[in-house]
């Protein structure tokens, strides 16, 4: 990267999203670490700053909250500038027997993991279009392509995010914007040990390590190497592709 650029990442405070923030910083982004949490927001944010990057603290934002969200793009244009590139990390999960799943859980769900990387690319597209450069990179779930049990909610909200990720692809290359999305899986996060504290893992972390190509789980940074390449410049010609990170359990 030869210039200065900004990128937004959500669910910055932790986990993945966390992982990315760092890595873009460290990169050459100026960083907005975007969370609903406030106080792992600002702290990922010192953390960058201590490290000799750039990076800025855009916390209490409910990314589905379409207002909020307008207003934390607004602020990080004031505060960085125009936002090149856009992950959108932010998630919840569900663990429900399907028909006992709520309309109001449906909802919270898909709003967050479905609205909210929609809100997002609304906002911050203008910028991509007006610079004729931009990154988009979804964290999707391996979930989307195989299914799983007792989370139809979640992994319908992801299933689409993959195919918003495809058509903005389609509808965007003209104007010099990617967009990709990565369906994690078996990646060691609080998301992760809270399956598995749930009974839904269907067995141990450590089990599932044995079971897998690479033997081991996945840790957010392998995320965030994948989505660093995806943000780069020589990334310029992949668009529109679900980058699979799973140490080969999907193939």
């Amino acid at each position: 990267m030869t210039e200065r650029r900004t990128a937004l990442v959500t669910g910055g405070g932790s986990g993945i999203g966390r992982a990315c923030a760092h890595r873009l910083a460290a990169d050459g982004f100026a960083v907005a670490v975007l969370d609903l949490n406030s106080d792992t927001t600002k702290q990922v944010a010192e953390e960058i700053i201590e490290a000799g990057h750039e990076a800025i603290a855009v916390g209490g934002v409910d990314v589905s909250d379409r207002a909020a969200v307008n207003a934390a793009v607004e602020s990080v244009r004031t505060q960085l500038g125009p936002v090149l590139a856009l992950v959108n990390s932010a998630g919840i999960t569900g663990f429900r027997e399907f028909l006992k799943i709520s309309d109001a859980s449906w909802d919270k769900i898909i709003a967050v993991n479905l609205s909210g990387p929609f809100y997002l690319s609304q906002a911050v597209l203008p910028d991509m279009i007006a610079a004729h450069w931009g990154r988009i990179v979804n964290i999707s779930s391996s979930s989307a392509q195989g299914g799983q049990q007792y989370m139809a909610h979640y992994v319908s909200s992801k299933a689409g995010l993959i195919g918003m990720t495809k058509s903005l692809a389609l509808e965007f290359g003209e104007h010099g914007v990617t967009v990709n999305t990565i369906p994690p899986g078996f990646v060691d996060t609080p998301m992760m040990r809270e399956s598995e504290r749930r009974g839904m893992f269907g067995g141990s972390v450590e089990d599932h390590e044995k079971k897998t190509p690479v033997r081991r789980a996945g840790k957010p940074e392998d995320i965030a190497a994948a989505t660093s390449f995806l943000c780069r410049d020589e990334a310029g010609y992949i668009t529109g592709q679900v980058i699979g990170v799973n140490g080969g359990r999907n193939t």
